[in-house]
C-alpha cells in the first residue's frame, strides 16, 4: 500500500556509509516549472554498508500542473567522484503551500506529516484555534519557507503515525454523582500537557479544565490523570487531551456520556387544575437539554391530543397538546428514552374542576392567572428574556394569595452558571474573569426583581472565589467595571430589592463585601497607584517600595471625612528583599446598612446604627495577602460612645457579624474626635449607639406591668361609665366630652392589649398576624391620640366660643371623621407604601420599621397632635388664670390654683403630653433614667385617665354615690366638668351685672 503524499518530495537514497558518515542536507534552490531537477547531497566518499536517508527538494509550480509533472520520469543529476551514487527508491508529498492575495504563504501538512512544535510556535496558524491543537498548516512571509516533518511511523497498513500515548475512561457511561476518571499513560516525556472539554451545545472553543473545586489534575512519570467529582450533564462532551512528545503536539480525546436527572428536566407545568367550561384544551411541555445520549420523549396518555418537537440552541422541547378535557383527575407522564439506560418519567399531575368546587377566579392583574381549585398553585411562564417560573397560591377559600415570581433575567442567570462553572474548573480565568466584570456592568440596568440581584452579588461572589484560587491579576479595566457595578448596586432600592433577597438570602450584604474586598485587591502590581472615585464606592491604592519605608496614610472625600493611618513599623517587617508593597484602601457608602445586624460577643444584644461608611484595608507583599497590622481610623466627628468594630464573615453560620476583638477606642490628640485603632485588616466600621434604650429586663417588667395596669384601669372606667353614663351626659358640653373620653378609652385598651400580645407572635413580613399586629396598633394608637386632639378641640371651642350653642349631631359628626377616619389614612397608607418596599416592620419586632419612612408616619401626627394639645392646655390655663377668677377672697384664689394644678393633672395624660419626655428618650443616648420615667409614665395612661379623667369628675363621683347610696363628697373637689360650668356661669353672670 502506498500511503498518500504532500507537495514536496521526499527522496529516498541508497548511499554508502563509511565508519560514522556525516550527511548533510542543503535546501535546493528554486528549480525551473516543472522542477525536474534537485541539488545532490554532499556525501563523504568511502565504502561501507548502504542506508535509507531522506532528503527534502522543494518543487516549485507556476499553476496546477504539478500532478501531471510529477507523472514525468525525475532523474538525478551524474554522479561525480566526490559523490557516492545513490539510488532514488520512492518520493511523497509533505507539504503544500498556497499563496493567498495579501502575498502569504499557507503551507499545510499532508497526512503522516506536522510541523514541529518549535516552529509552530513562531508561526501563525492558518486558522483560529481556541487551544494547543496539533500543527498542521501555518502561515509563512515571504522569503521564510519550510517543510512538514515526517511523524513517528506506526501501522505500516492504515499508514497512521504512532501516537507516544494512550487515553483511556473508566466507564464511558458516567452515572451522575459519580467520580470521571480519565488516564493518560505515555511512552516518552511529554510537556505542555493540557485538557479540555468541547461541550455539545454553546460554544465551539473547547473549554479549559483546571483545578477547581470539582476538577483535580495529577500527574506522574509516564502518567497523568483527570478527575471530575459529583458530575453531572453540564460535564457531558467529548475531553481532549494535548501534550507535546518528541518534538510533535498530539491530541487524544474520549466522549463521556451522562445520563438525566429529574431535575435536568424542566416541564411547564408540574401541576395544573383545569376547567373543562372555560378551558376544554390545555397544553404541556417537557424540555431538555441536548445530551450525546440521544433521548426520545413521548407523553402518555396520548390518546386525544397532538405532540410536537421543538428545537432550540439550548434544549428540545415535546408539547403534549390536549384537545379535549379529561373527565376525570389524570396524571399525564412525559416518557425520555435512551437506548440502554432506564427510562426517565416526569409526571404532571392534571385536576379537573367539578361542579361545586371552590375555586380562584381568572385575574389577568399582572399575569394571566387561570381559574384554578382551591387548595392548588397556579403556574405562569416568566416574561420574555427571564427564566424561572411564577406561581401563586388559591387558597381553600377560593381566594388568591399573593404571587411569588422566581423570573431572573436571562442574562444575568448564564452569568451566574458560567462563573459557577468556572470556579468548579471550567473556562479561562484570566480571560473570562475580565469579560464577566464588563458584561456585569451592563446587566446592572436589567435588575428589576431580588432573584436579579442575588444573581448579579452570586456572580461578582463565584468570580471573587475564581481569582482568590487561581491568583490572577486584574487591569485597570477590569476594576473600573467592578466598582461601577458596586456603585450601581449600591443604589438600588433598598426596599423592592434589598429588603427580599436578603430575606431569601441573608449573607447577601455579606457576600457582596467579601466579593468586592477580594477583586479590588488583586490590581495588577503595574497598574499602581490607581484612585477612583464614585458617589458610593472610593477606591485609592499606592506602591510602597523598599527605599521609601514611610508611615502610610489616606482620606477620603466623605461626609464626615475619614482618614486613616498605618505606622511605619508595621510595613517596615514587610519590606523584605527588593519586593514592593501595594495598599488597598476602599470604602463603600451605605453597604453597612445592607449587611445583617450580627454583633459578636462583647457587644450584647443592643441595636446599634452604622455611620454609612465600610473602610477596607488590604496589604500585598510579594504576591502574598498580608492580614495582621496596625490601622488607625478616624471617623470624623462622632461621640465618644462609639464601638470600633470589623465585620468577621465567619460569625453566625458564615452569615457575618460584627466584632471589636483586637479593636479598641482611643481619643485622638489633635482634635477631640475618638480613633479607632485595630491589630488586624478587613472591613472596618464604627457603632453608636441607637437612641433606643438597650434590652433592660427591668424595663420589660416594668412595660408589662404597666401595661396591665393600664388595661385593667380601663375595663374599671368602662364599667364605671356603664353605670353612670346616663347621669353624667345630660348637656351636650358634658356629652361630647365624656364620648371623646369614651373613645380614648376603648382605643387605648384595644391598642395596649394589641401591643402586649404583639410579642408572642412570629416577627417578619411573611407572618399575617405580626402584619396585622403591627397595623392595627399603629391606627388604635393614632386613633387614641385623634381623639384626644378632638377632645382638645372641643375644649378649645368651649373657652373661645362660649356663647355658641353647639350642634351635638354636628359636632359628634366631625369627632368621628378625626378620630377614625384620618388614623385609618394615615395607617393605610403606610402600610401600601413601605409594605411593597420591606420597609414596614422592624426587625424582629411586631412594630414599625425604625430605620425606614414607616415610623415617622406615626411619630409626625403624634408629635403634631402633642403640639396642639400643648397649646389648648397652655390655652386652659390662661383662661383659668384670669383675674375674674382671682376676684374674692384669699380661700377661693387657692381654691383656683388648686383647681390649675388638678386641670394640669387630667390634661397631662389625656393628651399625650408625656411623649415630650417620650421625644426626650429619642435624643438620649447616655442615660436609663429618662426611658424608665417614660415607660412607667406611658404604659400607666390607662391609670391616669381612670383617676383624673374619670373618678375625680364630680358628676361621676356624685352618680356613684347615689348608685350605691353614699353621702355626697365635699364641694371643695374641682374637676374638668365642673371648671368648665363654672366658667360658664361665672362669664353669664359677669354679662347681665352691668344691666
Amino acid at each position: 500500500m502506498v500511503c498518500p503524499a504532500a507537495p514536496a518530495l521526499l527522496l529516498a537514497m541508497t548511499l554508502p556509509l563509511v565508519g560514522s558518515p556525516v550527511a548533510r542536507a542543503f535546501q535546493p534552490g528554486p528549480s525551473q516549472a516543472g522542477g525536474e531537477s534537485g541539488q545532490p547531497l554532499d556525501q563523504g566518499s568511502g565504502t561501507g554498508e548502504s542506508v535509507l536517508v531522506s532528503v527534502y527538494v522543494q518543487l516549485d509550480f507556476s499553476n496546477k500542473t504539478w500532478l501531471r509533472a510529477l507523472s514525468r520520469n525525475l532523474t538525478l543529476p551524474p554522479a561525480s567522484a566526490s559523490f557516492a551514487p545513490g539510488t532514488l527508491t520512492g518520493f511523497g508529498l509533505t507539504t503544500e503551500c498556497d499563496v493567498k492575495p495579501d502575498g502569504s504563504i499557507h503551507c499545510a501538512c499532508l497526512s503522516g506529516y506536522q510541523w514541529n512544535a518549535s516552529v509552530c510556535s513562531r508561526h501563525h496558524p492558518c486558522q483560529a484555534t481556541y487551544y494547543p491543537r496539533p500543527c498542521d498548516c501555518l502561515v509563512f512571509s515571504p522569503p521564510e519557507s519550510g517543510y512538514c516533518q515526517l511523524l513517528p511511523p506506526g501501522d505500516p497498513v492504515s499508514c497512521l503515525p504512532a501516537v507516544p500515548g494512550t487515553l483511556s475512561l473508566n466507564t464511558w457511561l458516567q452515572m451522575p454523582g459519580n467520580t470521571l476518571n480519565l488516564t493518560l499513560l505515555t511512552s516518552q516525556e511529554t510537556t505542555n500537557l493540557h485538557w479540555f472539554l468541547r461541550r455539545s451545545t454553546g460554544s465551539p472553543r473547547p473549554i479549559l479544565l483546571q483545578p477547581g473545586t470539582h476538577v483535580s489534575l495529577t500527574s506522574r512519570q509516564g502518567q497523568a490523570v483527570l478527575s471530575i467529582s459529583n458530575i453531572s450533564h453540564k460535564w457531558e462532551g467529548k475531553y481532549i487531551c494535548c501534550f507535546e512528545a518528541q518534538g510533535f503536539t498530539w491530541e487524544l480525546y474520549q466522549v463521556v456520556r451522562v445520563p438525566l436527572q429529574a431535575a435536568d428536566v424542566a416541564q411547564l407545568p408540574d401541576q395544573l387544575s383545569v376547567s373543562c367550561a372555560t378551558s376544554p384544551g390545555f397544553q404541556l411541555s417537557c424540555c431538555i437539554p441536548h445530551t450525546y445520549l440521544g433521548y426520545t420523549a413521548s407523553w402518555s396518555p396520548g390518546e386525544g391530543s397532538e405532540a410536537s418537537l421543538f428545537n432550540t440552541p439550548s434544549d428540545q422541547c415535546l408539547v403534549l397538546s390536549i384537545q379535549h378535557c379529561p373527565a376525570a383527575d389524570t396524571i399525564y407522564t412525559c416518557d425520555l428514552q435512551s437506548p440502554g439506560l432506564t427510562p426517565l418519567r416526569v409526571p404532571v399531575s392534571v385536576t379537573i374542576i367539578q361542579d361545586g368546587d371552590t375555586t380562584c377566579p381568572e385575574d389577568s392583574s399582572a399575569v394571566a392567572w387561570n381559574v384554578t381549585k382551591a387548595g392548588h398553585v397556579a403556574q405562569a411562564p416568566c416574561p420574555v428574556n427571564r427564566t424561572g417560573m411564577v406561581k401563586r397560591p388559591c387558597g381553600p377559600d377560593g381566594v388568591w394569595g399573593p404571587p411569588h415570581s422566581s423570573c431572573t433575567d436571562t442574562g444575568l442567570l448564564a452569568l451566574l452558571q458560567r462563573a459557577q462553572l468556572l470556579w468548579a474548573g471550567q473556562g479561562w480565568p484570566a480571560e473570562e474573569v475580565p469579560q464577566s466584570l464588563a458584561q456585569l456592568l451592563e446587566q446592572t440596568a436589567v435588575v428589576s426583581s431580588p432573584s436579579d440581584l442575588l444573581a448579579l452579588v452570586g456572580t461578582m461572589t463565584f468570580l471573587a472565589k475564581v481569582v482568590s484560587d487561581t491568583r490572577i491579576q486584574l487591569h485597570r479595566s477590569a476594576l473600573k467595571a467592578l466598582l461601577k457595578t458596586t456603585d450601581k448596586v449600591l443604589d438600588l432600592d433598598a426596599g423592592s430589592l434589598w429588603t427580599p433577597a436578603r430575606a431569601q438570602k441573608p449573607s447577601a450584604g455579606s457576600d457582596l463585601l467579601l466579593a468586592v474586598e477580594t477583586l479590588a485587591s488583586c490590581l495588577h502590581p503595574q497598574d499602581h497607584p490607581f484612585t477612583f472615585h464614585l458617589p458610593n464606592v472610593q477606591l485609592q491604592t499606592q506602591l510602597l517600595r523598599p527605599t521609601s519605608p514611610a508611615d502610610y496614610s489616606v482620606s477620603f472625600s466623605t461626609q464626615p471625612p475619614l482618614q486613616a493611618q498605618i505606622p511605619r513599623r508595621t510595613l517596615t517587617p514587610l519590606l523584605t528583599g527588593n519586593s514592593n508593597i501595594t495598599i488597598t484602601s476602599l470604602v463603600l457608602r451605605k453597604l453597612d446598612h445592607l449587611l445583617p445586624s450580627n454583633y459578636g460577643q462583647g457587644l450584647g444584644d443592643s441595636v446599634y446604627a452604622t455611620p454609612g461608611l465600610v473602610l477596607s484595608i488590604s496589604i500585598m507583599a510579594g504576591g502574598q495577602a498580608f492580614s495582621q497590622g496596625e490601622v488607625i481610623m478616624d471617623f470624623g466627628d462622632r461621640d465618644n460612645t462609639l464601638h470600633c468594630v470589623f465585620w468577621d464573615h465567619h460569625l453566625f453560620q458564615g452569615n457575618g457579624g460584627w466584632s471589636d476583638e483586637g479593636c479598641q477606642v482611643q481619643a485622638a490628640n489633635a482634635s477631640a474626635n475618638a480613633q479607632c485603632i485595630c491589630r488586624h485588616l478587613t472591613a472596618f466600621s464604627i457603632l453608636m449607639s441607637r437612641r433606643t434604650v438597650p434590652e433592660n429586663p427591668t424595663l420589660d417588667l416594668l412595660s408589662q406591668v404597666g401595661l396591665g395596669a393600664s388595661i385593667l384601669a380601663l375595663l374599671v372606667c368602662l364599667g364605671v361609665y356603664r353605670l353612670v353614663w346616663r347621669v353624667v351626659v345630660r348637656n351636650k358640653v358634658a356629652y361630647l366630652r365624656h364620648t371623646a373620653l369614651l373613645n380614648v378609652v376603648l382605643c387605648l385598651l384595644a391598642a395596649d392589649t394589641c401591643f402586649l400580645g404583639a410579642p408572642l407572635l412570629p416577627p417578619g413580613p411573611q407572618s399575617p398576624l405580626c402584619l396585622a399586629a403591627a397595623f392595627l396598633c399603629h391606627f388604635l394608637y393614632l386613633a387614641t391620640f385623634f381623639w384626644m386632639l378632638a377632645q382638645a378641640l372641643m375644649l378649645a371651642h368651649q373657652l373661645l366660643f362660649v356663647f355658641h350653642q353647639l350642634s351635638k349631631l354636628r359636632v359628634l359628626s366631625l369627632m368621628v371623621v378625626l378620630g377614625y377616619l384620618c388614623p385609618m389614612g394615615f395607617a393605610g397608607v403606610t402600610l401600601g407604601l413601605y409594605l411593597p418596599r420591606g420597609q414596614y416592620l422592624g426587625e424582629g419586632a411586631c412594630w414599625l420599621d425604625g430605620k425606614g419612612g414607616a415610623l415617622y408616619t406615626f411619630v409626625g401626627p403624634v408629635l403634631v397632635i402633642v403640639g396642639l394639645n400643648g397649646l389648648v392646655l397652655a390655652m386652659a390655663m390662661l383662661k383659668l388664670l384670669r383675674p375674674s377668677l382671682s376676684e374674692g377672697p384669699q380661700v377661693e384664689k387657692r381654691q383656683a390654683l388648686l383647681g390649675v394644678i388638678k386641670a394640669l393633672l387630667v390634661l397631662t395624660p389625656i393628651f399625650g403630653l408625656t411623649w415630650g419626655l417620650g421625644l426626650a428618650t429619642l435624643l438620649e443616648e447616655v442615660s436609663v433614667v429618662p426611658h424608665y420615667i417614660f415607660t412607667i409614665l406611658n404604659s400607666s395612661q390607662g391609670i391616669f385617665i381612670l383617676l383624673f379623667g374619670c373618678l375625680m369628675d364630680k358628676k361621676v363621683q356624685e352618680a356613684l354615690l347615689k348608685r350605691f347610696c353614699r353621702a355626697q363628697l365635699p364641694s371643695s373637689t374641682i374637676s374638668l366638668a365642673t371648671n368648665e360650668t363654672h366658667i360658664l356661669e361665672h362669664s353669664k353672670g359677669k354679662s347681665e351685672n352691668p344691666r
